[in-house]
């Protein structure tokens, strides 16, 4: 999921204090909780409406959308508690680099060519990257998440603790809404708010969202050409630079295995083959006049990256060096028959 504009992630702490008792009430069920908690829900959500008005946003769409809006309790334990980041590599490669997950990637290749080649000729994003990132988003539209959206963004800015943040996606849901694209009742997503094939948060969606098939929609829930044409314009405005790849693995020698302060450093291709850096084969690196710096996901002896520009494009996209290798990796896959040779794979 690309992520959410952090200009709205700093909340004021008189207002985080102020709201603290009152979401407190709310975590409890519904049904049992005191009026007084539903009536304080009631009292914020009727001045939200007002302020999406201001906004610009149509009253018809704000009263349709809102009007029977209640919060949800379960997405405060779903907030509460995420997993921890992961800590073991190659159990997270395992998991999203399945051979069925591969084999379906390259049919989706073929099946898709077409499009896929009017997307890249007019972004510059090769195709394989964008599949990948539709596979590891949804698993290729499977799972998008059925969670209503705008409900569960209210639950979220309601929520003192990351409320404002929450509060500005709630406004462009109901913007996307008011545009057309998409009906109250069909904006579903997952529990935070992203939604569709590739998983844009609603920030996102109004920033880089793309009438590829030109319905007049922006339809990324449905329209694998608005999805995939949406996720390459990200990748194109987020520096994606055309013709080059994102990098490779390769092979370190062991006095450059702990020297973290030298591999994070970006140097020339020629520059680390003269360091001893080889592919992972043994095999010399490409010639190119590009730059690129040395990755450890294991932050150690292990598997080792040289990476360029374009690896920096997936971290925009989700500030994860696992996920990022992992969209990196599953691109290379899907275009040729060799095994991985990474943690077994």
């Amino acid at each position: 999921m690309p992520p959410i504009d952090r200009r709205f992630a700093v909340q004021d702490r008189f207002t985080e204090l102020r709201r603290a008792l009152q979401f407190a009430l709310l975590a409890l069920p519904i049904l049992t909780a005191p009026a007084g908690a539903v009536d304080g829900f009631s009292q914020w959500l009727a001045e939200l409406e007002a302020e999406a008005i201001d906004r610009g946003i149509s009253q018809t769409t704000v009263h349709s959308a809102l009007h029977d809006i209640e919060p949800i309790p379960e997405i405060i334990d779903h907030d509460r508690d995420q997993p921890k980041k992961p800590s073991n590599f190659c159990k997270y490669l395992e998991r999203r680099l399945t051979p069925t997950r591969i084999a379906r990637g390259r049919r989706m290749l073929k099946e898709h060519a077409v499009l896929l080649r009017e997307i890249t000729a007019t972004y510059g994003v090769p195709a394989r990257y964008l599949v990948a990132l539709w596979g590891l988003e949804t698993n290729f539209g499977d799972y998008m998440g059925e969670h209503p959206v705008l409900a569960s963004l209210a639950t979220l800015a309601y929520d003192p603790r990351r409320g404002e943040m929450f509060r500005e996606q709630i406004f462009a849901a109901l913007q996307i809404i008011d545009e057309g694209h998409r009906s109250a009742e069909g904006f579903t997503g997952s529990w935070a708010g992203a939604v569709g094939l590739v998983q844009f948060m609603p920030t996102t969606f109004l920033e880089f969202a793309v009438d590829q098939d030109g319905d007049g929609r922006k339809d990324l829930w449905t329209s694998l050409p608005d999805a995939l044409a949406s996720a390459a314009n990200y990748m194109k405005r987020s520096g994606w630079r055309s013709g080059e790849s994102w990098g490779r693995r390769v092979s370190l020698p062991p006095e450059l295995e702990r020297d973290r302060a030298t591999l994070k450093r970006r140097k020339p291709i020629a520059t680390w083959e003269g360091l001893g850096v080889r592919r992972s084969d043994g095999s010399a690196l490409p010639v190119a006049a590009i730059r690129g710096r040395i990755v450890q996901p294991l932050r150690g002896p292990g598997p080792a990256f040289l990476v360029y520009r374009n690896y920096e494009t997936f971290l925009r996209w989700n500030n994860s060096t696992f996920f990022a290798i992992s969209v990196g990796t599953l691109a290379d896959e899907l275009t040729r028959a060799a095994a991985l040779g990474i943690c077994g794979l």
